[in-house]
């Protein structure tokens, strides 16, 4: 199975519990191709967690929930060790990090000690406790949702977090027509509690193994690091895109390629991929924010000023 049809069986899939959401599907299977982990900022009620839930079904992917909140510790996410008075031995007992995908639930509401919990799991793939480290189940990707709108006894992400998010995705309100039949979909129940795996793990990590075979032509990695450099040196940003923003953008956009049934990246896959992978590791100048410019604003001012590679050499020839 090509990687263009895995994504197709398994955006047709949620399509039976998130409608009408197409691009933004599809956007969380590039991540999830890519092995990246990503943040899904928007407010209650729009299908953050029945997105995270209906994608680990399609998958087949052993799935588990974490509720944040103050009061919630980091061993409750890592686990802790229980002295057996049998053996005389301390054995381990997994945490809910263990699992192939992993929903931390408005993250911003677990305190920044518990948050830092994740930072080893989402970047090394492995969790230590007492001083023993244990792999994390292959695939692994978090999937961590916050409200927007309520702050309230919350505490944001710092940049270190936010930028181990390959993607932020927003979900926004469905349009008049896939609300219809959403509500016409649940009268006879919830059909996540029918939705099928329809994509084996394996064939899943084939698929993510093959991406690093979609050819980037060496024009299109520079259009990426303009992108990218620009994000630097623009007047409304204090804090421009990593260098691990870099090589998002470049993977996210082998990722679009595929899905989209090519072997090579075109620069309408860099610019598709920009502002969500690009948006959240910036950060606007006070005086731009007072004048209420959002950082997505400035990723699409910025793409919208750089050179596109084939317009270049046309224009060289």
């Amino acid at each position: 199975m090509d990687i263009a049809t895995l994504a197709a069986r398994v955006a047709d899939n949620v399509e039976h519990v998130i409608m009408g959401k197409r691009p933004e599907v599809e956007r969380l299977l590039v991540a999830i191709l890519c092995r990246g982990h990503v943040l899904i900022e928007d407010v209650p009620g729009v299908g953050k967690t029945t997105l995270a839930k209906g994608v680990a079904r399609s998958l087949g992917c052993s799935f588990s929930r974490i509720q944040c909140t103050p009061d919630l510790l980091p061993s409750d996410i890592t686990g802790i060790s229980i002295f057996n008075q049998q053996s005389s031995t301390f054995e381990y007992r997994a945490g809910p990090i263990v699992a192939q995908i992993v929903l931390a639930d408005e993250i911003n509401r677990a305190t920044p000690k518990t948050q830092s919990a994740l930072l080893e799991a989402m970047e090394e793939r492995q969790v230590t406790v007492d001083g023993v480290t244990r792999a994390l189940p292959e695939p692994f990707i978090v999937l961590a949702t916050q409200n927007p709108i309520e702050y309230e006894g919350t505490f944001p992400l710092p940049e270190a977090q936010l930028d181990r998010f390959l993607l932020r995705l927003r979900l926004g309100y469905p349009d008049a027509a896939a609300e219809l039949a959403m509500v016409e979909s649940q009268r006879g129940g919830h059909p996540i509690e029918q939705l099928a795996q329809v994509v084996s793990t394996a064939e899943l990590i084939a698929a993510q193994k093959a991406l690093q075979d979609v050819y980037v032509d060496p024009l299109i990695k520079q259009y990426v690091l303009d992108l990218v450099t620009a994000t630097r040196a623009h007047p409304d940003i204090y804090l421009g895109a990593s260098p691990r923003g870099t090589l998002a953008l470049m993977r996210t956009s082998q990722a679009t390629a595929a899905i989209l049934g090519r072997a090579f990246v075109v620069p309408d896959d860099v610019k598709a991929m920009s502002a969500a992978v690009l948006g959240h590791r910036i950060i606007v100048s006070p005086s731009a924010r007072i004048r209420h410019v959002e950082a997505e604003a400035i990723v699409a001012e910025i793409v919208g000023a750089a050179t596109v590679p084939g317009a270049a050499v046309r224009a060289r020839a």
